[in-house]
């Protein structure tokens, strides 16, 4: 699936499961809150397409889809708030969430 051809839904969900990986794992928490925000057929899509990229191919996607998302260039604040709250959904924002959160946050801003 191309990320210019995504719901907000489907971004969301591919967005929290970058935030949720980039410690390597994802908790049960973590993935508590993604299904919080988008529903498990969108969430079973998405990580599926997630697991077969990389970091480069991530990225990539992320940036593509947020620039078509018009709500969020919009509003760039509500997508911030979600990734920051998905880096506390296990309770702490380790240094490696911290540091994807400033990265995305400088990309996409």
């Amino acid at each position: 699936m191309k990320s210019n051809t995504w719901t907000k839904q489907e971004l969301i969900a591919y967005i929290l499961l970058y935030v949720a990986h980039s410690d390597l794992k994802e908790t049960k928490q973590e993935q508590n809150y993604i299904l919080s925000r988008v529903n498990a057929e969108t969430y079973i899509r998405i990580k599926t397409e997630f697991d077969t990229d990389n970091d480069y191919q991530s990225i990539t996607k992320i940036v593509d889809a947020v620039k078509l998302e018009d709500y969020y260039n919009d509003n760039p604040d509500a997508l911030f708030a979600d990734i920051k709250l998905m880096a506390f959904a296990d309770g702490e924002m380790d240094q490696i969430e911290h540091t994807i959160y400033n990265s995305l946050k400088k990309i996409l801003s």
